[in-house]
């Protein structure tokens, strides 16, 4: 029974990731597409702006609470037993928690609106800019809470890949949309909102009618407090939890721009943007592919024993380490050549700044096992931790801020993440949870860090020395990125082999089951 369903688990993890990297990498290369021809028509001001009207929406979206994923944590069990009763209880209830949700972010909408005068004194551009850009995109937000928030079912059965295909896609041809009405038409940023207010519309649509389908029993049902109160405290008791963690992501993920802001302007916002939208463009490319199996680390966690779980976490943890440290040192060595053919060498950030966003992106992708096995295991109680990840954050890219620029800020955010995504959370993990086995992974840990380090040196130092030459092309560059990343991921395997990880049992066990 295990066996059947740990294939389970395994086919259905493969086929969301097969799906989510084929959809990302087309719609990734779209978006660098996109960005070029963005700056050409539109300005650096302009994507200044949509980039801080964004952070400025994702704080009223802090009244989310975490509830998706709360409810997401909470559909595992019914879904397993085919409790459509249950199920539709759950939906209901995050209908009824997302409709008053939408209702606080409009009145904040509104409100925060009086404010752009202020906020927004040093642009150069049209003023109804910052109103047009922040109303397109909060009524694009809103449709997620008033009808979009029932695709939290397929994340949580393990379809992702449907999400993909019905809102994904709608994206991409909405980007090509947007690219050609930029570059053909006048008033070009105009039918830039325009494009964006209809495709939320679109993207609404089709999702619902790909849950409807899937889940033709989900129904609309009145739901009570008295029901939530007596029934499903666990459920509110994580939305409480999620509520403080929800604080520690936004930190993390929105304040950064709104600080380069302050001490800046909307250009240098930009230029850190064009940086951000390459290692984001990576990461996200990881978590379509490690998030795909998040449904079927929750599914272990509650079938398997401790020493089970505790082998797939070091397992998961080795493959993963190869990939992501490999992308670490190819992002190193290829980012500013693909800046100089992208869009031009007046781009360019210093390699400094580049570094610690390649620390950042490092431990955000790291951190990812040990959030799937979080995220599992239900454990939220840490609220005090995100708190002190926000204090951290802020406090440092403030003060590192006045005194270092753009790299203080960003050693800030950094310093912050090391404390809680490297200390913190695995110490939380292996305390409560997987109790005994803390000491095996931070020996692991150290392995890892100790071949890691010798392959950086072992990549960096040789290519520095032999390549001089600048690409005049994206085929090169293609080709330039190919090869650092075929020669990083052997030698971390390689080296990962001999300081006997994860990886070493993954590969044996492979090898056994294959002479069975």
């Amino acid at each position: 029974m295990e066996a059947s369903s740990r294939e389970s688990r395994t086919h259905k993890s493969i086929k969301n990731s097969v799906v989510a990297l084929t959809m990302f990498c087309f719609n990734i290369g779209l978006q660098f597409f996109s960005r070029k021809i963005f700056l050409d028509y539109l300005g650096t001001e302009v994507l200044g702006l949509n980039t801080t009207a964004d952070n400025l929406l994702q704080f009223l979206n802090l009244a989310e609470l975490g509830i998706g994923s709360a409810v997401a944590f909470a559909l595992f069990k019914p879904l397993a037993e085919n409790d459509r009763g249950t199920i539709n209880e759950i939906i209901a209830i995050m209908g009824w928690l997302y409709r008053k949700i939408a209702y606080f972010i409009i009145a904040g909408a509104v409100l925060l609106m009086f404010f752009f005068p202020l906020i927004f004194r040093k642009i150069n551009l049209p003023f109804w800019y910052t109103y047009a850009s922040f109303g397109v995109l909060s009524f694009s937000a809103l449709l997620g809470y008033f009808v979009n928030y029932r695709q939290v079912l397929l994340t949580a059965d393990q379809k992702e890949y449907k999400i993909q295909f019905a809102y994904r896609l709608v994206m991409i041809i909405k980007v090509m949309c947007q690219m050609t009405a930029v570059y053909l038409l006048p008033n070009g940023y105009i039918w830039w909102l325009v494009l964006e207010f209809l495709f939320a519309i679109i993207s609404s649509i089709c999702i619902n009618l790909t849950v409807k389908k899937t889940y033709p029993y989900l129904n609309r049902i009145r739901i009570d407090r008295h029901l939530i109160k007596s029934k499903y405290s666990i459920l509110v008791k994580k939305i409480k939890q999620l509520f403080f963690h929800r604080i520690g992501g936004f930190v993390l993920t929105q304040t950064s721009p709104l600080i380069i802001y302050a001490y800046t302007t909307l250009t240098v916002v930009a230029l850190y943007g064009n940086y951000l939208l390459v290692t984001n463009g990576v990461y996200g490319l990881l978590n379509a592919v490690f998030n795909s199996m998040a449904a079927g680390v929750g599914n272990l966690v509650a079938s398997a024993d401790k020493s089970r779980v505790m082998q797939v976490f070091r397992e998961l943890f080795s493959i993963r380490f190869v990939l992501i440290w490999s992308l670490c040192l190819t992002l190193y060595l290829v980012t500013p050549e693909f800046i100089i053919v992208w869009i031009g060498k007046e781009y360019l950030l210093p390699q400094s700044t580049l570094l610690l966003m390649i620390g950042i992106f490092y431990v955000m992708t790291s951190r990812l096992t040990v959030d799937a096995f979080i995220n599992g295991y239900g454990l939220f109680g840490d609220v005090w931790s995100p708190l002190v990840e926000g204090t951290i954050n802020i406090s440092l890219s403030i003060f590192l801020g006045a005194h270092y620029g753009l790299n203080g800020i960003v050693c800030g955010v950094l310093t912050s993440l090391v404390v809680s995504m490297i200390i913190w959370k695995p110490y939380y993990l292996f305390t409560r949870e997987l109790k005994g086995y803390y000491k095996q992974y931070i020996v692991d840990y150290i392995k890892h860090l100790a071949a890691g380090a010798i392959v950086a040196y072992g990549v960096i130092m040789p290519v520095r020395h032999i390549h001089t030459a600048t690409c005049s092309n994206l085929f090169e560059l293609a080709g330039y990125a190919g090869i650092i990343m075929a020669i990083s991921i052997v030698e971390t395997g390689v080296m990962l082999l001999i300081f006997r990880t994860g990886l070493r049992y993954f590969i044996d066990r492979i090898i056994r089951r294959n002479r069975v």
